[in-house]
């Protein structure tokens, strides 16, 4: 072998040799970032779709400064599902948007299209799982005005769907305002002017059960599942003590808080992991 060639085959090996050392030094580096590390666990954690009404994923911004308010911070619900999840807001409901997803939850969705429909029946029947929010008279406290399309809607209007699966949303118009706890399917569930669900008599293709005071039901569609929940004030902020003192505002909201968060997390676990 002639000098040109062992002094090539020389600076062949050292140039390998640093890219070597280069890329480990990179590894090093990425595993040491806290950002990295931060995209590792969040590629690691399952997808859960999220299609809201509510201002779950982003906060109500009345004005456009409002968008650039950083002190308004994460809404709670959001924070909670992000410790388990990797959130994924959804605008629509398509086989292609539901197709990376195992997990969904409708947290009083605007109305359904009827291929959205069929699209969410379609995919729970193949395995989904989904829990649903739907309110009959929702008492969220809104900085929308009535008839703006940002406000949260009032009314959930999902009786196809619903209809699908056996189920009638109904309400009780003679119920107080008061917010109080419920028992159903051994969670207990915060709710304030909820509805409740009846089987209908005919028409439905889902084995559904009703928890005792029909807050809930619990249906098997398929392959997949379905928990549907008649009221969202479990999704609530705690804005229902304005006329307390501030100490016992601050404890009252910090009890609610604390009833919330339980009962979503145990929806959570009995929705996607039970």
């Amino acid at each position: 072998m002639g000098r040109n060639s062992v002094s090539r085959s020389r600076g062949a090996a050292l140039a390998l040799g640093a890219v070597l050392i280069a890329c480990t030094a990179c590894s090093a580096s990425a595993d040491a970032d806290p950002a990295v590390e931060q995209v590792g666990e969040q590629m690691a954690q399952p997808r859960l779709g999220l299609m809201s009404t509510l201002p779950i994923y982003w906060n109500e911004a009345v004005e456009f400064s409002d968008l650039l308010n950083q002190d308004q911070g994460a809404n709670w619900v959001r924070a909670l599902l992000e410790r388990d999840y990797a959130l994924e807001p959804l605008d629509v409901l398509t086989p292609e948007t539901l197709a990376p997803l195992d997990r969904l939850i409708l947290a009083q969705p605007r109305a359904l299209s009827p291929e959205e429909n069929v699209a969410l029946d379609d995919w729970v029947r193949e395995g989904g799982r989904v829990i649903l929010f739907a309110d009959p008279m929702l008492t969220r406290h809104s900085e929308y005005r009535l008839g703006d399309p940002r406000r949260p809607h009032d009314v959930a209007l999902l009786s196809p769907i619903l209809a699908r699966w056996g189920l009638e949303l109904e309400m009780d118009t003679s119920q107080d305002d008061e917010e109080r706890v419920v028992d159903a399917f051994g969670l207990s569930v915060p709710t304030r002017i909820s509805g409740t669900f009846a089987a209908r008599d005919a028409g439905g293709e889902a084995e559904c059960a009703l928890s005792d005071t029909r807050l809930m039901a619990r249906c098997t569609i398929g392959k997949g599942g379905a928990l549907l929940i008649a009221d969202a004030a479990i999704l609530d902020e705690d804005d229902h003590n304005a006329g307390q003192h501030a100490e016992d505002k601050a404890s009252a909201e910090h009890s609610e808080r604390q009833i919330r968060e339980a009962a979503l997390t145990g929806l959570l676990e009995s929705g996607f992991e039970g």
